[in-house]
C-alpha cells in the first residue's frame, strides 16, 4: 500500500455559533490542509498519482474556501464551520475531483493552528 500526502492552505473566517465562548465571535485562521491518498499499485510511470495532478485537484477545492466567510457557504448553513466539518467538506469535494484516478482518498487533516487540527477519514 502506498500513501501520498500533499499540503495546501487557505485563509478564512468563521463563527462557531453553538460553541459558547470566544470562538462564537467572528475570527479567522490560516488553515494548513493535508490530503492523503492511497493506492495498492503504481502506474507504469512508477507513481500512484502525479503530485501535480493531486495538487491541482486540491487547489481547486481550496479556492472555494480561500478568503471567504465560511458560515456563508451553503454547506455550512446548518453545520458549524468547525475544523472537523471543514476537513469533511474538503474530503467530499476532493473525492469527487479524484473520480477516475487509481487512488483512494484516505484522509484530510485541517490544521487551524500549529497545535490544533481535525482529521476526517473516509469510508
Amino acid at each position: 500500500m502506498y500513501q501520498i500526502t500533499i499540503l495546501s492552505h487557505f485563509s478564512g473566517a468563521h463563527r462557531l455559533r453553538y460553541l459558547h465562548g470566544k470562538c462564537e465571535e467572528l475570527h479567522g485562521h490560516n488553515w494548513k490542509v493535508e490530503v492523503s491518498v492511497r493506492s495498492n499499485r503504481l502506474g507504469k510511470e512508477g507513481v500512484a498519482i502525479d503530485f501535480g495532478i493531486l495538487k491541482e485537484k486540491v487547489e481547486k477545492v481550496m479556492k472555494s474556501l480561500d478568503h471567504t466567510f465560511l458560515n456563508d457557504l451553503p454547506y455550512f448553513s446548518k453545520k458549524e464551520p468547525s475544523s472537523e466539518n471543514i476537513s469533511k467538506y474538503i474530503f467530499d469535494k476532493v473525492k469527487r475531483e479524484l473520480s477516475g484516478y487509481a487512488v483512494t482518498l484516505y484522509k484530510v487533516t485541517a490544521w487551524e493552528s500549529e497545535t490544533a487540527c481535525a482529521t476526517y477519514f473516509g469510508r
